[in-house]
């Protein structure tokens, strides 16, 4: 073997062949460096940009959960800032000329005089009727709207507006950013609105509000249905039933809904 020649320095050692500075590919990106064979020939914007393959992951489940991220993104971006609020729920059926209508234009215009903005699920019937209130008493009207097979739109005077394709999101809203729930008559949706309501209350998954149903004819049917078999047969408490209020006057149940004391 050949021995390595000292240049006087007992301590020095010979480095291997180094090439200069730039003699080999590099690219930076961020805080990551990549030399030699790691680095890619194409840029990032390249490959999102230039690239046309395969759209399933369209239709995958990670990319719906972004999809509902970004719904709770701009939910929450719209009506962080919104201030007391009321959600009113009715029937899209609703008719114009009709009572109900007009009853809900009056809780809606009411709210507002209280101080609170109205929400709703920005369709036509009650919902225009309480956004329509809301409206010309120059208060917040405000609409959450929901993808539906057949399109409705949000009605003309939602003053802000978010539309969903999923329903949880869209509860997520309505509960969140309301202090209590004014329920016209209505149908199945209505219905469900009413009962997640009730459902999170008694449960105390959120904080007690109240919940006033406008309408005694049409709502005491479902009343006496669950104080005679549902409370009857253990499946509720009376005190359970307490969570509702009844009422066909306006101020009534305005005044309920505001004061917190179903």
């Amino acid at each position: 073997m050949e021995e390595q020649v000292s240049s006087g320095n007992d301590d020095a050692v010979t480095e291997p062949d180094r090439p200069e500075r730039g003699a080999w590919p590099e690219r930076r990106l961020g805080p990551v460096v990549k030399r030699r064979a790691q680095v890619e020939s194409s840029t990032t914007d390249q490959r999102l940009l230039d690239t046309q393959g395969p759209v399933d992951w369209l239709h995958e489940d990670p990319w719906r959960v972004m999809r509902i991220q970004s719904e709770f993104v701009e939910g929450f971006g719209a009506l962080a800032e919104l201030g007391p609020a009321i959600s009113v729920f009715g029937s899209a059926r609703t008719p114009r000329d009709s009572l109900e209508y007009e009853a809900g234009m009056r809780i809606g215009r009411g709210l507002v005089e209280a101080g609170y903005a109205v929400i709703t699920g920005g369709g036509p019937g009650a919902m225009e009727a309480a956004n329509r209130g809301a409206c010309e008493a120059h208060g917040v009207s405000v609409g959450l709207g929901i993808e539906l097979p057949f399109e409705q739109g949000l009605n003309e005077y939602v003053d802000v507006g978010v539309n969903f394709r999923y329903f949880f999101v869209r509860k997520t809203m309505f509960v969140k950013y309301s202090q209590g729930f004014v329920v016209l008559p209505g149908g199945f949706g209505t219905m469900d609105e009413l009962f997640e309501a009730l459902t999170l209350v008694q449960t105390r998954k959120v904080t007690r509000f109240p919940i006033v149903l406008f309408g005694t004819a049409y709502w005491q049917g479902l009343r006496d249905w669950l104080l005679d078999s549902v409370v009857a047969q253990g499946k509720a408490t009376t005190r359970d039933l307490g969570l509702l209020h009844i009422t066909d006057d306006v101020d009534e149940a305005i005044a309920l809904v505001c004061k917190g004391t179903p």
